[in-house]
């Protein structure tokens, strides 16, 4: 039993957060038009089996080509100004694809290069957004503020599609097109009514390069990011069977239309909704490992559904189940890679998370679909609906972490100021750090085990590499060394990447030494020739 969670509506107490969802939703309504709409012109044209799923193609391969590149922006720059800018270009992208459809100028080579333009909007928005969300709401309403997004995103997917569908049946595509870029004005007025405060340092900001490597180089270091991003690419993989392979089932074996193929995914979103409403009960009554496992089972339930029964109206109530245990999965996994990240490499973990969902998305319908062309959707299905529910067993053995969401993720500046003889230049490195203990022998092992923690912090928080050395000369004395690519770096790690739970880990260390570690710093020296 776990303590109570925020409501599902906590984080709509939040001015900013409330008129932030409200305008998602609308973008998100425009966004699922401006698919249907997009798809449209294209079912008349002589290769439309080809054309058709490239809309979807279009606007999703961006975000898996600039998965780490956006991620590394939305941590380089301010995140709201990045906001501003793509919902900004996306607008003038999609009123421009409006306009040429309204003069008969939108072939579908043109239409697919602006979708492509505006998926890469669409790339650079997602790691920012997901970032922001902790400067919106306090932590413990975290899972409940990715419940709403993911209850925004599903709310649209459920009926935009329908609208789209009325309005291009009574005024063509352009209308589509016309009120999507509209309804990127909501966000991009709420955006710059929000005042950030500013972050200031008094030293450069990172470079692209060595930001793609610090965020690569946390994400290895912290066992509890590596066993969310596994836990994300165990569920993501056999899921997107049931979303590959969904139109085929309703064509094939249900015998439906394009109106009941969008009653099954209106299902799904429905289902999402209400997954949204009981959500918080179910985080009060069962911790993170049992909502992973329900999320995984429910879902497998539904794709065997799916596959085996050819009742219109029990694959119906089998996608509402589906939809919920969707919801459920993905806010638990989103919920908790956004706790488990510091603010300063934030939207880089994220993009990774973003990365393995669309690539496992995109990979598993490539590869369920081969499946079901060798044998069949049926036989496709239950192996995916196999695979789900052994990925629920499996948190027998892989569980998220315990501390998984729990961490002091507060920036902290606990280290003392170097006393420097001469000041180097931010790129000047690399820099060598030692740090001298020394302990009781009965305290060597406990030392040597917390220690080892103590590496995967320096590891997370910038140092390149880190060894523990124990003195051959005198006795129980050990030497910690760890290197930074370059001064500046350091100041970084100095200044805007430590947290609480450093702090808390380098002070377990100091109840194991005898007097205070001694540390120095030094920098290599270039060959003067």
């Amino acid at each position: 039993m776990t303590t109570a969670a925020p409501s599902t509506w906590a984080p709509l107490r939040s001015p900013v957060f409330r008129a932030l969802w409200i305008a998602q939703l609308v973008s998100n309504l425009g966004t699922w038009m401006q698919t249907v709409g997009a798809q449209w012109m294209l079912v008349d044209d002589p290769r439309a089996a080809v054309l058709v799923p490239l809309v979807q193609t279009a606007t999703t391969l961006p975000v898996m080509l600039l998965a780490l590149p956006s991620g590394v922006l939305a941590d380089l720059i301010d995140r709201r100004r990045l906001l501003i800018a793509t919902q900004g270009a996306m607008a003038a992208g999609v009123a421009f694809l409006a306009t040429l459809t309204g003069f008969g100028l939108t072939t579908p080579a043109v239409l697919l290069i602006v979708l492509f333009v505006i998926g890469c909007g669409q790339a650079l928005t997602a790691p920012a957004w997901q970032a922001i969300q902790p400067d919106l709401v306090p932590p413990q309403q975290i899972p409940a503020a990715a419940a709403l997004g993911s209850m925004s995103m599903n709310g649209a997917r459920a009926i935009g599609p329908a609208i789209a569908g009325a309005l291009v049946s009574l005024a063509g595509p352009t209308l589509v097109f016309a009120l999507n870029a509209v309804s990127f004005i909501g966000i991009v007025a709420v955006l710059i009514w929000w005042r950030r405060p500013p972050i200031e340092h008094n030293f450069p900001p990172e470079r692209a390069l060595a930001a793609l490597s610090a965020g690569g180089r946390y994400i290895r270091s912290s066992p509890i990011v590596r066993r969310i991003l596994l836990r994300t690419a165990l569920f993501i993989g056999p899921a997107s069977a049931l979303w590959g392979l969904l139109p085929v089932i309703a064509a094939d074996q249900l015998g439906l239309s394009s109106s009941g193929y969008g009653l099954l995914l209106g299902a799904l979103g429905v289902g999402a909704l209400l997954g949204a409403l009981v959500l918080s009960r179910l985080r009060s009554r069962f911790g993170q490992n049992t909502l992973l496992a329900l999320g995984a089972g429910g879902f497998a339930a539904a794709t065997a559904v799916l596959a085996l029964v050819h009742d219109f109206g029990a694959v119906l109530a089998a996608l509402v189940v589906g939809g919920a245990a969707w919801l459920l999965s993905l806010s638990t996994l989103n919920a908790s890679m956004q706790l488990s990240l510091p603010g300063w490499v934030r939207a880089r973990g994220l993009s990774v998370y973003q990365l393995i969902f669309m690539g496992g998305q995109a990979l598993g319908s490539v590869v369920w679909g081969v499946l079901a062309g060798a044998t069949s959707s049926v036989n496709s299905l239950l192996v995916s609906a196999g695979l789900l529910a052994a990925c629920a067993v499996s948190l027998l053995w892989w569980p998220l972490h315990r501390r998984t969401g729990d961490l002091d993720l507060t920036p902290s500046s606990h280290w003392p100021e170097p006393t420097l003889v001469f000041e180097p230049e931010p790129l000047d490195g690399p820099v060598l750090v030692l740090t001298s203990y020394r302990v009781a022998p009965e305290n060597e092992e406990a030392f040597v085990a917390a220690m080892a923690v103590l590496g995967r912090s320096r590891q997370r928080t910038g140092a390149a590499q880190w060894r523990l050395f124990r003195s051959v000369e005198e006795e129980s004395t050990y030497v910690e060394t760890f290197v930074v690519r370059s001064w500046g770096e350091h100041m970084h790690q100095h200044y805007t990447r430590l947290t609480g739970q450093d702090q808390l880990i380098e002070q377990n260390v100091e109840k194991y030494i005898d007097g205070e570690a001694q540390s120095q710093h030094y920098l290599a020296v270039r060959d003067s020739d």
